[in-house]
């Protein structure tokens, strides 16, 4: 319980630091000086000291979503390994944390359509096309790491992989975090599916949907968002290539797993910046070509666990 308390809150904690991170090496690449890494911290900070603002006609969906967003990633992050494997695995496997995901999507959805507004419907509508084809591929993907360790369970597939050494390491690994990566891009409304730092209402996917919220129902939502992101690239980290990861609860083996884990961080999200620095949005009608792409490749990480 103390570990997996410990490593939620580092899992917050984090999560702005890491969008600013990505903020700031996207702006050296594009040759910007750019906003300090620190920046989310301050903006949420202003925000928690506004009052929220909710439209007349938006029913209590408006006013739950982002406390029910907040809820979801801090139940997902209790699961996810992060320094160690000791993790509250046993209260639900990679099936539960798809899912809370999903539930925050949903919510969300259903509260860019509650305020009425026709830059929340139209956001909700590209989110619900966008997830349709999304969900089945990250399912796909972590079903893959589950048929290599032989368990549903975040913790036990990271101990299992950390521990064989390199013995599990097949073609299907690699297939499979190719496809969670494109998904993570998707799932998190980044380039090229969609552009975090803009109201324009032609690229407007997440930023339409959380558009009617302000004050501390904004920042639980952006807070919520980012530590969204800050899971999928430890899911990537610890899932995928959890070798590093601290698997006894030693003083040196946390060590290791503090040092392992941010240097996998910082790869993810310089992969991230290049990604966003080196490629423009792709037109809505698009996107079904970039994420079925996706969905290929975990599926053939399935068939090749099986074939190879």
């Amino acid at each position: 319980m103390l570990t997996s308390l410990v490593q939620t809150l580092l899992i917050l904690a984090l999560s702005p630091l890491f969008t600013g991170l990505i903020r700031k090496l996207k702006a050296y690449f594009q040759g910007r000086q750019g906003a300090s890494v620190l920046q989310p911290y301050w903006d949420l900070a202003k925000l928690f000291h506004k009052d929220s603002v909710v439209s007349q006609d938006a029913s209590w969906i408006m006013t739950a979503t982002p406390y029910v967003c907040m809820t979801a990633v801090i139940a997902a992050s209790f699961m996810v390994p992060f320094i160690t494997t000791s993790s509250l695995g046993f209260v639900g496997d990679l099936i539960v944390v798809v899912y809370l995901f999903g539930m925050m999507r949903f919510f969300m959805a259903l509260a860019g359509l509650d305020a009425g507004s026709s830059f929340g419907g139209m956001g909700s509508s590209r989110e619900m096309t966008v997830s349709a084809i999304v969900e089945p591929t990250i399912l796909l993907s972590v079903f893959t790491m589950a048929l290599i360790s032989g368990t549903t369970d975040l913790s036990g597939m990271s101990q299992s992989l950390a521990t064989t050494g390199f013995d599990l390491v097949r073609p299907a690994l690699f297939l499979a975090l190719a496809a969670f990566f494109i998904s993570t891009l998707a799932e998190n409304a980044r380039v090229p599916v969609d552009n975090p730092s803009t109201h324009l209402e032609l690229t407007m996917i997440h930023e339409a949907m959380v558009l009617e919220h302000s004050g501390k129902h904004l920042a639980l939502m952006e807070w919520s968002s980012m530590t969204k992101l800050l899971l999928y690239l430890v899911i990537m980290a610890n899932i995928f290539l959890p070798w590093g990861i601290d698997t006894d609860l030693t003083v040196l083996g946390l060590a290791t797993g503090t040092v392992a884990i941010i240097l996998k961080l910082l790869v993810f999200s310089l992969a991230i910046a290049l990604v966003e620095s080196s490629m423009a949005k792709m037109r809505l009608f698009r996107l079904p070509n970039l994420l079925t792409v996706s969905f290929s490749l975990s599926l053939l990480a399935v068939i090749s666990y099986y074939i190879l």
